[in-house]
């Protein structure tokens, strides 16, 4: 009887304790499995993680390569076309485009490879002096590039603004070669000599080692450019903002000619189709743009003679004054467009305290050397003496497109070819 009554009592209590390290054995298998599952989502996450670095690496490195690919395929066709073409040489204009060109060439050739090949790895590797260099042939070659640009707007500024005589008197051959001496000598001021002799940092050299430091690396192994705020407003008035204001004042000199010739031109027409009886006047509307002074267009308007034969030369000679203005503006905006942002926060940086991103920096920077890639493109496209020329080398010097410069006006057959029209041929048309 004893014995029942413990075994009756005992069961359940058993029961309990089973019950017990079951839901212990049950938490612990799942506890287990939680870590485990943790382990292999991170280890998953981890996985992905590189994968998406890896292929972010990978488009940005075609993309980059792109960009340095298409702008030395863009200049070297410049300069061969120049080259080759008799055409395009005899202009005074074409001298600052091949130089030009040669500096974006070098541009993508020298200082393009190595950003990209720092923007991909994510460290420098080639040590602290080739760093000094590459950053003073990344101001040099960038600022000759724009000052090109400047003295380009200039030229055709008193090609089209001034009389030929006194563009002759303006562009003379000497005047040419100091002004390309002047493209590249006056970067040699704000990039070797000051970079080279650490002038950027004074001031700043604690900024510059604990950025250094943030980068993870040593003097050999990340380059570091910083400047100060005199260096900033010095290079950057310079390279871009007094050739900006040149720039801007020259092209809305060209639209205002170009839209006054336009004007003239509709008085002369609304003149000729109502002609006085017994009078005979003779208008002469010289080319502003041309490079011979013997070079001009005669529009006369007589009794019994009807205007719309000379109406045509009239209008074809406006249309070209206004798309040379459109063109013109065209550049000006591409270059604004890429250099505008890069020169705006290389002002403001260092007056908030470097706070600007890197990825920031490194896009604006990016922006910028597109535009020594985007000029031949636009010369291209925009401006058909290049088109011909360029469509000659392509096509193997076809002879089909060298018959592409003859034009009429009127009853009047002239050939004129796309380099011996006046002035506005180069890179306006």
């Amino acid at each position: 009887m004893k014995i029942r009554i413990f075994w009756q009592y005992s069961g359940p209590r058993l029961d309990h304790v089973h019950f017990i390290l079951f839901c212990l054995l049950s938490f612990s298998h799942s506890l287990l499995d939680d870590i485990g599952n943790t382990g292999y989502q991170q280890q998953e996450q981890e996985e992905q993680q590189e994968f998406l670095n890896s292929l972010e690496t990978i488009v940005l490195t075609i993309f980059l390569s792109i960009i340095i690919i298409m702008t030395v395929f863009g200049n070297l066709l410049v300069m061969v076309a120049l080259c080759k073409d008799r055409h395009l040489r005899k202009k005074k204009t074409n001298y600052f485009i091949v130089s030009l060109a040669f500096a974006d060439l070098l541009v993508a050739l020298v200082v393009m490879p190595f950003a990209a090949i720092e923007l991909t790895t994510g460290q420098w590797r080639y040590g602290e002096i080739f760093c000094l260099v590459r950053t003073s042939l990344d101001v040099l070659l960038t600022t000759a590039s724009i000052l090109h640009l400047c003295c380009i707007a200039l030229d055709r500024y008193y090609a089209i603004c001034c009389q030929p005589l006194v563009y002759r008197h303006k562009m003379t051959p000497v005047r040419v070669a100091f002004m390309l001496s002047g493209c590249w000598i006056i970067p040699t001021f704000i990039s070797f000599l000051p970079i080279m002799q650490s002038w950027n940092a004074i001031g700043i050299e604690d900024i510059i080692a604990e950025r250094r430091a943030l980068a993870g690396g040593s003097n050999d192994t990340s380059c570091v450019f910083l400047v100060n705020r005199p260096y900033a407003l010095i290079c950057s008035a310079v390279a871009f903002y007094v050739p900006l204001a040149l720039m801007v004042l020259a092209y809305r000199r060209i639209y205002v000619t170009a839209m006054t010739h336009v004007r003239q031109i509709e008085t002369l027409q609304r003149a000729g189709s109502a002609p006085v009886a017994g009078t005979d006047p003779v208008v002469i509307l010289r080319s502003s743009t041309s490079s011979d002074p013997l070079e001009h267009y005669r529009l006369r308007t007589t009794t019994g003679s009807s205007s719309s034969e000379h109406a045509p030369a009239g209008n074809s000679r406006m249309r070209i004054e206004t798309k040379a203005a459109k063109t013109l503006a065209i550049i000006m905006g591409c270059f604004c467009l890429c250099w505008a942002p890069f020169f705006i926060t290389n002002v403001v940086d260092p007056f908030i305290h470097y706070s600007v991103p890197w990825q920031l920096w490194t896009a604006w920077l990016w922006l910028g050397y597109i535009n020594s890639g985007l000029n031949p493109f636009l010369y291209a496209f925009l401006n058909r003496a290049f088109r011909r020329a360029f469509l000659v080398i392509l096509c193997c010097g076809d002879e089909r497109y060298a018959r592409q410069g003859s034009c009429s006006y009127g009853h009047t057959q002239r050939v004129c070819s796309a380099a011996s029209v006046n002035g506005t041929s180069i890179a306006l048309r």
